[in-house]
């Protein structure tokens, strides 16, 4: 990339998250790629993707593989590559993106509870309502709209459940075993993301279990 890539990693619960702020050009460059597909009804057919994703939304389609090459593929090996080192200091050789995926989530709709496949996976947001409407009751937590990682069980100072609020040109990277859900906002608006999963070298996600 033409300029440096902040990363920030943190721990809410055991598995490492990375927050990342996507390029603008690149957040213009998909938002143009998704309006592309939802007006030319050839390529909506084309890419669907309903058939292997489990949200209960609008609409979800593949990222065509030549946009990929083109516009994601040099953004997202370097935002692994720094998550992996900074997490165990190893630089990653291999680098393969399995699926990457569109989301359009409208009021009332969400994605139930799930985990990935492959070793690494990623969220990352493209467009937002202004806000995700209102609550039954303010003086509880908030969780319109936002995404919900889940990891093992609420223990003494240690908890389960981490919320993130959808950002535009915010990525979130995490292990792809992590269990994670997004709840349903009950505003008008579009909430778009996309998604990814992927495997590194075979060797440093075997260290892992290695010790």
């Amino acid at each position: 990339m033409d300029k440096e890539i902040r990363i920030k990693v943190f721990r809410p619960f055991g598995p490492a998250i990375a927050e990342i702020d996507i390029p603008n050009q690149l957040v213009k460059k998909l938002n143009e790629f998704t309006d592309d597909c939802v007006s030319n009804e050839e390529k909506r057919k084309k890419l669907d993707a309903s058939d292997h994703l489990i949200g209960q939304v609008h609409q979800e389609f593949h990222v065509a593989k030549e946009f990929y090459e083109k516009h994601l593929k040099k953004f997202l090996t370097t935002v692994v590559e720094s998550y992996v080192k900074n997490i165990n200091g190893k630089q990653i050789k291999s680098f393969k993106v399995l699926n990457c995926w569109i989301v359009r989530q409208f009021k009332n709709e969400y994605n139930p509870n799930h985990y990935h496949n492959g070793h690494i996976s990623g969220v990352g947001y493209l467009t937002v309502p202004k806000d995700m409407g209102v609550h039954k009751n303010e003086k509880k937590k908030k969780p319109n709209g936002k995404i919900e990682l889940i990891h093992g069980s609420r223990t003494f100072l240690s908890p389960a459940q981490y919320q993130i609020t959808p950002t535009v040109g915010k990525l979130y990277l995490f292990p792809h075993y992590l269990m994670h859900t997004v709840y349903p906002f009950n505003t008008d608006g579009e909430r778009r993301s996309f998604s990814f999963n992927s495997e590194v070298d075979e060797d440093i996600y075997r260290a892992t279990y290695a010790g």
